[in-house]
């Protein structure tokens, strides 16, 4: 039976017909909403707890477990007893609903709107008419107080508000400004904050020959923000204004014929509400009903009035957006990585080191993951750091200097110790320049800055095996000192250390603690990065409990790995998957897989000689294995070195062995790999053991 769900409007579930589900309960229902919210996504059952009851009685899990079971039975009636669910499952130490993305109305409508903006007017107006048509009420109706739903309402409140006036661009483009005003009229009253709708309303009564109407509804527009928010109508409604008192050529409906979007003609350009496009605000979280927007827009208005365009304090100010925009992943972290290097060369073009000291430290973007996504680009904001360290005046600029260091710390992560780095810069300085950084932040007392030196240090602890425990006390002291003084991305970077650190050390309930306060970090303040690392970590979490079928491992790690594309991580992404689905493999003495198409990506190099193995080409393995270099340091060094160990003892290659042994000793109490919080080869003492057993025999046959 396919099973649709509803939630724009009272939650609901409709079987294949049509016909509605009987979801029992109000808590019966607020579990299946929360994991919809999730988005296939797991949600602990800890979590269920916290979210369900404001004082979770003693019999409170088991009750979750009660409600999953019901819901269970009425969305796979026809499932075997004691068959595997496949629609909600239980995964690590949670639930997630696999609905499909066309099974849920506002997973749907989402699609639907951005579809929309790609369309010609026609199609696009028969798009949003019947995606608008979904609606049965405000999203999540009946869990309207609910913490873990707010976030989700006002994404999708905000979405439908963009709809409708897309809705009403499309009508304007197709000379249908008479059925727009209605809408539009109703549309104003309920949201008088949205400038792009008072302007589709004064331009819908223009075309429809009510000049003086349009102009009225202008002066009504500037009353309620000056009075209500004491700011002027922006440029887009004072040059309507304009255009409508001196009947502009190119507000006649011929003249306004719209491209895709939907927008009609010069005036009808897009707005302070309407810049994000819809596919914009399907991945945003809350813009309420659009007074940030505004704010955000006369701000930015103000600043371009008052800011020459040549002046210097603009670049530190675009620092800070691109700091901002680096957390919102995808797009928002490459665009960040890309206008970031011009913003310091621009800086370096002016000649004051000051300046360009704050520019480049300024950008204390946390960092979880010590692989760089652009070698080139680190290489250059590193080269520049050292020049600025140089250039800079004695005495003086202590905080400056400390950033500049933590910088180049932060940027010269993953490079073996005394190698050279793109551009001929030795990692030796990464560690280095974080023990200063360090210093001079804790001199400081910066509790900002000391939270980015101590990222920075957290860098530079990959230079031999074994390191978890620092690293796990890095994190600590980053939540704390987070915490505090209320330094949120540092405070979920400390749990994500946390988390990776508890889980080389095999603690997963302490893991879980802490993936699950990044997740709640991360969804109050709209971090939607931190969902990649920790669906990440439960699929680990799943394939470390040993219980569930190598299939639901493997699909876990799938929608974990989905969760990468467009995340903007590329120094991440690529190679992953087909690591992380090698692991269990390993791990149960099963061979590589044979297929010589699989991107390894990075890691290539330790897995080959394991691929050529399996294809039964030792003399190849053997030349794969010692072409093969050191694994970098880094939260796999561990993982590459056990792959390494794995084909040693295959090969017999002895010397190999001896390195791999000694390199991996210090880990000896750690999971291979699972410092990641991604993936993990088991216990590290089981490859150890395996090099002690063939070392032992390969002396046993030469006596």
């Amino acid at each position: 039976m396919r099973v649709g769900f509803g939630v724009l409007g009272p939650v609901t579930a409709w079987d294949g017909t049509g016909g509605t589900i009987a979801l029992k309960g109000p808590r019966h229902r607020a579990v299946l909403a929360r994991l919809i919210v999730a988005r296939r996504g797991v949600v602990p059952v800890s979590r269920l707890v916290e979210d369900l009851w404001a004082d979770p009685p003693p019999g409170a899990v088991g009750a979750v477990r009660t409600f999953v079971a019901a819901l269970r039975r009425a969305l796979e009636p026809e499932r075997p007893p004691r068959a595997p669910a496949g629609l909600l499952i239980t995964s690590g130490p949670g639930y997630a609903l696999r609905a499909e993305p066309d099974t849920v109305d506002a997973w749907r409508f989402e699609r639907a709107v951005a579809a929309a903006a790609t369309l010609p007017p026609t199609d696009a107006l028969a798009r949003l008419e019947e995606a608008l048509g979904w609606w049965r009420g405000p999203a999540y109706a009946e869990f309207a107080d609910a913490a873990w739903a707010r976030a989700e309402r006002s994404r999708l409140a905000e979405l439908r508000l963009h709809a409708v006036e897309r809705r009403a661009g499309a009508r304007l483009s197709l000379g249908l400004a008479a059925e727009a005003v209605p809408d539009l009229d109703a549309h104003v009253a309920e949201h008088p904050w949205r400038e792009d709708a008072w302007r589709l309303l004064a331009l819908a009564l223009y075309r429809t020959g009510r000049q003086g109407d349009a102009l009225a509804v202008l002066r009504r527009a500037r009353t309620l923000l000056v009075e209500q928010l004491g700011v002027d109508p922006g440029p887009v409604l004072r040059r309507l204004e304009a255009d409508i008192l001196a009947h502009a050529d190119h507000l006649d409906p011929s003249a306004g014929q719209a491209g895709p979007s939907g927008q009609a003609g010069p005036s009808g350009q897009a707005g302070p509400s309407g810049q994000a496009g819809a596919a914009g605000h399907a991945g945003s979280v809350g813009s309420g009903d659009g007074a940030a927007e505004h704010v955000w827009a006369r701000a930015a208005a103000a600043y371009d009035r008052t800011v020459a365009s040549g002046a210097r304090a603009r670049l530190e100010s675009t620092v800070g957006l691109l700091r901002g925009l680096a957390v919102t992943g995808g797009g928002g972290l490459e665009a960040a990585r890309l206008h970031r290097v011009a913003a310091i060369t621009a800086a370096e073009e002016l000649g004051d080191p000051a300046l360009t000291a704050r520019v480049i430290g300024a950008y204390d973007v946390p960092a979880i993951w010590p692989r760089w996504d652009d070698p080139e680009q680190s290489a250059a904001v590193v080269a520049a750091a050292e020049r600025t360290l140089t250039a800079l005046p004695p005495g003086g600029h202590e905080g400056a200097r400390a950033r500049l260091l933590a910088t180049i710390a932060l940027e010269s992560r993953g490079t073996p110790p005394h190698a050279l780095r793109p551009g001929g810069t030795r990692s030796a300085r990464g560690l280095q320049a974080a023990r200063q950084a360090e210093r001079i932040a804790r001199g400081l007392d910066d509790p900002a800055l000391l939270a980015f030196a101590l990222n920075g240090v957290f860098m530079q602890t990959f230079h031999r095996a074994g390191l978890a425990p620092r690293r796990d006390a890095i994190g600590a002291e980053l939540v704390t000192l987070a915490a505090r003084h209320d330094l949120v991305t540092y405070e979920v970077l400390g749990h994500l250390i946390r988390l990776q650190a508890r889980g080389a050390l095999a603690d997963f309930s302490g893991a879980d603690r802490h993936a699950v306060a990044a997740d709640r970090l991360a969804e109050r303040h709209e971090l939607p990065l931190v969902g990649v690392f920790t669906q990440w970590y439960r699929a680990l979490r799943l394939a470390e409990t040993g219980r569930a079928p190598a299939a639901e491992v493997e699909t876990a790690y799938r929608d974990a790995a989905a969760r990468l594309d467009g995340a903007g991580m590329p120094g991440l992404e690529r190679g992953l998957l087909p690591l992380a689905l090698l692991c269990p493999r390993v791990r149960h003495g099963l061979p590589a897989p044979a297929d010589e198409h699989i991107d390894w990506g990075p890691y290539e190099p330790w897995v080959r000689p394991l691929v050529l193995l399996a294809q039964d080409r030792r003399d190849a393995a053997g030349t794969a294995l010692r072409d093969s270099p050191d694994p970098p340091p880094d939260l796999l060094f561990e993982a590459l070195w056990c792959l390494t160990a794995r084909a040693a003892v295959a090969l017999g290659d002895r010397e190999t062995m001896r390195r791999a042994r000694s390199e991996l000793t210090p880990a000896a109490a750690e999971l291979a790999g699972a410092g990641s919080g991604l993936l993990s080869l088991g216990p590290v003492a089981g490859y150890l053991d395996e090099l002690a057993t063939a070392g032992s025999a390969g002396q046993a046959g030469r006596a």
